[in-house]
């Protein structure tokens, strides 16, 4: 690769990565997992950048990179369930905190399946329309909207989240 080449790439890499690494981590639900799907991904934009420079839109192009990236993680180490005996008593109401509802929030996401997960993310997380979601995901607007569906009918049926926003609904009034 030039050197034109190569301080191209480290400009995109540097003003994209904190987009990647906050997709991934709605993808995976830990910083550290995020951080490493994200470099995967932007080693792999740098193997075959000029070939991602001519598509005209190398986001778009590294953001697939970076779900595909997060399945095949996903494939290679099943995620360890940890199973209990007897369900855990829910922690008494505290003081709200705002990374308590994150934490609320993401251990949702990671029991929705791979795909309606990617999409809830690209959709409400990223900001992206039906289209550029069904687009990064390789699959029809229907599907995205199929999926969607599904997966926010799961998510409003979360005892969870339903708690944690009855909690923040009584410490409003």
């Amino acid at each position: 690769m030039s050197a034109e080449s190569d301080e191209e790439f480290g400009d995109f890499m540097r003003g994209r990565w904190p987009a990647m690494v906050r997709l991934a981590y709605g993808l995976t639900g830990d910083l550290g997992h995020a951080e490493d799907v994200a470099q995967a991904a932007f080693a792999r934009a740098y193997a075959s950048w000029s070939r991602v420079a001519r598509t005209g839109d190398p986001d778009a192009y590294v953001r697939k990179i970076v779900i595909n990236e997060n399945l095949s993680r996903f494939r290679k180490r099943r995620v360890a369930e940890d199973l209990v005996g007897a369900v855990p008593e829910a922690p008494a109401a505290a003081d709200a905190d705002p990374l308590a509802d994150s934490e609320t929030l993401l251990r949702a996401l990671r029991r929705l399946g791979a795909r309606q997960r990617a999409v809830i993310v690209l959709r409400y997380w990223m900001d992206m329309s039906e289209a550029e979601t069904a687009d990064a995901l390789n699959c029809s607007v229907g599907t995205v909207k199929s999926q969607a569906s599904r997966a926010l009918a799961t998510l409003r049926g979360s005892a969870e989240l339903r708690d944690s926003a009855e909690l923040m609904e009584g410490e409003l009034q």
